[in-house]
């Protein structure tokens, strides 16, 4: 891709009723950096089994109106918890270190991870009046059961850390690269989302794809915030902000 052609894709997690005022505040925040038509939203479709997300509700509303003026909506699990029993010390070590109990879909079996990814997909699309754009799982970890079944749910687009593809050509990654992201549930972990955010923006000015996402709980951390906005303005001269169903049609 020649400069003009790189593509900045920026997203919002964890959208659903429990997040509706983060979820507003981070679109104020981002809306001054990119369109906030060209936000994905990552929905849950009952966060932490706390907060489903109902039909006919004004939440419900507010996210078909989202997705009509141009936002992506992806299946983002289902309650986000992970409640698996981990046999492999690798999957262990994933679900302890690189999330506090939010992989949901590292240690579900093909079954239940295919009944969530569905049923979380006819929910979302029965409010928004359109398809989802994809499945991208909590945490962006994945076991095999969750690779299979969504190969089999017929999604066109996952995400992980490192890379976009299609579930179905899981070989032929669509763009590689490290997402930018912030963690704000400790001291330590903000202090390493600051430093990353300051210095992965560089790499992320020469890739083809740049990814930048962030979740509700960075609007409670001042720092955070003005993070944030100091990574999207340098990448957003780089990278023309734009959607992730381009991937799949070249633009």
């Amino acid at each position: 891709m020649s400069p003009p052609d790189r593509l900045l894709l920026t997203s919002i997690h964890d959208v659903g009723p429990r997040s509706e005022a983060q979820v507003d505040a981070l679109r104020d925040h981002l809306g001054a950096h990119v369109p906030v038509e060209s936000l994905a939203m990552l929905v849950v479709p009952d966060h932490w089994g706390e907060a489903p997300l109902k039909a006919g509700t004004p939440f419900a509303a507010r996210l078909r109106a989202w997705a009509e003026a141009g936002s992506e909506m992806f299946v983002h699990g289902w309650y986000h918890r992970d409640t698996s029993e981990h046999e492999s010390f690798a999957a262990r070590m994933k679900a302890k270190h690189m999330t506090a109990s939010e992989g949901e879909f590292l240690g579900l079996d093909e079954e239940t991870a295919y009944r969530r990814m569905t049923e979380g997909r006819a929910l979302i699309e029965d409010i928004i009046g359109r398809p989802v754009t994809g499945f991208i799982a909590p945490a962006w970890l994945y076991g095999p059961g969750a690779h299979a079944a969504m190969a089999r749910a017929g999604f066109a687009l996952a995400e992980d850390h490192w890379r976009i593809w299609k579930p179905a050509a899981p070989d032929a990654p669509l763009a590689k690269g490290p997402v930018l992201t912030w963690a704000s549930r400790s001291k330590p972990r903000i202090a390493s989302s600051l430093f990353a955010a300051a210095a992965l923006p560089p790499l992320l000015r020469r890739m083809p794809v740049a990814r930048i996402a962030v979740h509700p709980g960075d609007t409670g951390v001042p720092a955070l915030l003005r993070s944030i906005s100091g990574a999207l303005a340098k990448v957003a001269r780089s990278h023309r902000p734009g959607r992730y169903a381009e991937l799949l049609t070249g633009g």
